[in-house]
């Protein structure tokens, strides 16, 4: 029977999940993997807890969330992916001094469709001496509203992904004045499933994690046009040479593993988030939520490439 694999929702830093679709890894490891398309992060946890799918890609933001509701939650995230903060602080005028200091003063739109980009960002600016509840901001649209409104001169500044700073800066309307992977490692998405999941297929998981283990590699080495052209089909109206920037970009951040073992480190920088934002009130252990079991043999049996 095929893993049921849910998508959190479409986006570009989730590329080599695509990737280890598009390029056969699954199959080449073993396993039977099928993709559940999900428009809403919250939809794909509601799945994964109702038995509907057996493994998610999402933020462990939501697994510390889910844990902290219920002691005795299911869920546990067992594959690193996104390692770092894929958002970015683009602003109207070149800013090659920023400072988050200076936010005080602008129109700040931030992203309004998922809760781990602010939480994260609103740490980063508690930590620099500024409040965040301090600041000009727009908290209710979307990045694309967001966009729009930068271009129009109608915010001085927007926290967005890619590719939407992409195709600010390449069009001249955006400067990128902070990229949120340089704050360091921030476990941002992996893959989740649930405990009697983990044990009772755990040989097609260890095969899903070789898989993606294999695709992390791949994904460090090949050309970005090349990967580009394999994934369009995911993003049919980004185009190529677009999409290449973007992956270019991020790799320079080092935004992705090349391993898939969650590191604590990570999981720590948010948890500290999560906790100075309030959304936690008291601490999750990284043991509750990550098991780096499967992610260890899998790099003890897969060399990457």
């Amino acid at each position: 029977m095929a893993i049921r694999l849910s998508e959190n929702f479409r986006a570009l830093f989730y590329a080599p999940f695509y990737a280890a679709e598009a390029t056969g890894a699954f199959k080449e490891a073993g396993v039977d993997v099928a993709l559940r398309p999900s428009t809403d992060p919250s939809m794909a946890q509601r799945a994964l807890l109702a038995r509907e799918v057996d493994v998610m890609w999402g933020g462990p933001l939501r697994v510390m969330n889910n844990h902290h509701a219920d002691p005795n939650s299911p869920l546990v995230c067992f594959c690193d992916v996104v390692a770092r903060d894929p958002f970015f602080i683009v602003g109207r005028m070149p800013q090659p001094n920023f400072r988050f200091a200076d936010l005080r003063m602008l129109r700040f739109a931030t992203v309004s469709e998922v809760p781990t980009p602010w939480i994260c960002l609103a740490n980063d600016i508690r930590k620099a001496g500024v409040a965040p509840d301090a600041l000009q901001r727009i908290r209710d649209k979307s990045m694309a509203d967001n966009e729009a409104a930068l271009r129009a001169g109608t915010v001085d500044a927007i926290q967005v992904f890619q590719p939407f700073a992409e195709r600010l800066v390449c069009s001249g309307a955006g400067h990128i004045w902070y990229a949120a992977a340089n704050r360091g490692l921030t476990a941002y998405t992996t893959l989740v499933t649930r405990r009697e999941t983990l044990a009772g297929r755990r040989d097609e998981l260890l095969a899903m994690t070789r898989a993606v283990h294999r695709t992390l590699g791949w994904f460090d080495t090949t050309a970005a046009p090349e990967i580009a052209r394999l994934l369009a089909p995911y993003f049919p109206d980004v185009p190529a040479d677009l999409f290449a920037a973007c992956i270019e970009r991020y790799r320079a951040l080092k935004l992705w593993h090349t391993d898939p073992v969650i590191r604590r480190e990570g999981y720590d920088r948010l948890h500290a988030a999560m906790r100075a934002a309030g959304t936690l009130n008291r601490d999750i252990a990284f043991e509750a939520c990550v098991d780096t079991e499967l992610a260890r043999a899998a790099m003890a049996a897969v060399k990457p490439g």
